[in-house]
């Protein structure tokens, strides 16, 4: 299982499309151990380019504070899954709260 959240300042960006970095994190699901962690730089903003973007990178499970209607269709195309409303957290706290059924999500701060 590999999840993306995209970062600022080393916690979850709000806006998705917009961020400067991906964290890329690898997760062992039998265990939901947390195996790795990679930063990556995200590609200039282009609509319609993350979803395969993500998807090469091996990405499963996006969590992101806001995204739009149509980019959640086009991940769910790729075959990722999308949660959205997380909050301004690390990403290891966030997986983590995830995995065990604890994660709080608010409503979209994205409406495009």
């Amino acid at each position: 299982m590999r999840f993306a959240i995209p970062l600022a300042e080393g916690k979850l960006a709000i806006h998705f499309g917009h961020c400067a970095t991906f964290a890329l994190v690898d997760v062992d699901p039998a265990t939901n151990a947390i195996l790795k962690r990679e930063d990556v730089a995200a590609p200039p903003h282009q609509p319609g380019l993350l979803p395969p973007w993500l998807a090469e990178r091996g990405v499963t499970q996006i969590l992101a504070g806001g995204m739009g209607q149509r980019a959640q269709e086009l991940f769910a195309g790729q075959g990722i899954r999308v949660t959205v409303g997380a909050p301004a957290e690390t990403p290891e706290k966030l997986i983590g709260a995830f995995l065990a059924g604890t994660l709080t999500v608010g409503g979209n701060a994205c409406d495009h």
